[in-house]
């Protein structure tokens, strides 16, 4: 499909089985189970063919949707990582802390718990 450009064609396909693909193909057997009660058919036995035809379809596209945001979430990972690299000044690796610093109020309760910072 042409959802995605071609840099984005490197990426690893993403899994057959993903929560996109599974909850689209779902949503359209359900819609074909709808159907089918609301022309007053028993929903599992009538329209066998629609409902695996609608399932394939909600797959085929969450399948597609997976890939898109894989592609998206990889663009935006790549301009952040090119961000901090033009701007090291701005991203200086902070010190370690230990649970003594951000929270002075309850050192007390768990001075024998905690460990102490060196």
């Amino acid at each position: 499909m042409g959802f995605v450009p071609d840099e984005g064609k490197s990426l690893a396909p993403p899994g057959i089985v993903n929560r996109n693909s599974v909850w689209l193909s779902g949503m359209g057997w359900v819609s074909a189970m709808l159907q089918n009660a609301f022309n007053h058919r028993p929903p599992l036995k009538s329209g066998v063919h629609r409902q695996v035809l609608l399932a394939t379809i909600g797959w085929f596209i969450g399948y597609h949707i997976t890939k898109y945001e894989n592609y998206t979430y990889a663009r935006l990972d790549r301009d952040m990582n090119e961000y901090i690299k033009l701007h090291p000044e701005r991203f200086q690796p902070k010190g370690l802390s230990c649970f003594h610093s951000f929270s002075p109020f309850f050192i007390h309760i768990f001075r024998n718990y905690v460990l102490k910072c060196s």
